[in-house]
């Protein structure tokens, strides 16, 4: 099985804009997904899938391998989708351009599935730790089934709910099916990229972590993020 990871991003987030290149500990967040994404030893090949020539640039600056998409695109799985016209795999696995702290042993969950298992799509999930973290809209939220399998994904506290991690890997199957599909009306209300799957009757299997990975959403989601990593040992391996 050949997995290939891809990192969408892209300079116009609306909460942050230029987010991807903004800096921590002297690299760009772009950067630091990129080194710790190529750490994981079942991974063969890591791209970031990006409409910005600037994030591009950066990018192959630091010796990484970018993909221009169309500057269209609403969802970054359609972005990755889009991305993934231009490589070779069996699997692709989706790593946020927002997740600094992601780690290779959680990508590593993400596609241990497809080793074993008949499954298209799956999501990496962690419990929800607090109060705060269920009630926040930036975080999303989903409830599962018996078997491990995705129910219905959310912005809004709900009870049972697990919080949806920003690695997502398909088949090239899967992957070129979700973009072919329309968009859902739930997707389109939450702003869910899985929510697509689950309204066209899609199974999406789900794998918990208890890894934490701390999402950009805000310049001060950032200044936290660069207190954590002054301590953390992957970072430094690669300083």
């Amino acid at each position: 099985m050949k997995a290939v990871a891809i990192i969408p991003a892209r300079m116009g987030s609306s909460r942050f804009p230029g987010k991807p290149l903004a800096p921590i500990l002297g690299r760009s967040m772009i950067e630091h997904i990129y080194r710790r994404v190529e750490r994981c030893g079942e991974v063969d090949e890591v791209y970031v899938a990006t409409c910005d020539r600037e994030i591009a640039d950066a990018v192959e600056a630091f010796g990484g391998r970018a993909i221009m998409t169309a500057d269209t695109h609403e969802r970054a799985s359609d972005r990755v989708a889009d991305a993934a016209q231009y490589v070779d795999a069996d699997v692709i696995v989706m790593v946020q351009g927002d997740e600094p702290m992601t780690t290779p042993e959680m990508v590593s969950a993400a596609l241990m599935p497809f080793k074993d298992g008949d499954v298209s799509c799956v999501n990496l999930i962690a419990r929800i730790d607090d109060e705060a973290e269920l009630r926040d809209k930036n975080a999303v939220k989903v409830t599962k089934d018996a078997t491990g399998r995705a129910l219905l994904f959310t912005r809004e506290p709900i009870p049972g709910a697990w919080k949806q991690l920003g690695i997502i890997s398909f088949t090239r199957d899967a992957l070129a099916e979700f973009a072919a599909l329309e968009p859902a009306a739930l997707e389109i209300a939450e702003s869910i990229d899985m929510l697509r799957f689950l309204e066209h009757g899609r199974d999406i299997y789900l794998v918990e972590t208890d890894t934490r990975s701390h999402a950009v959403d805000t310049p001060e989601d950032l200044a936290a993020v660069e207190k954590l990593m002054l301590r953390d040992p992957l970072a430094a391996s690669y300083a």
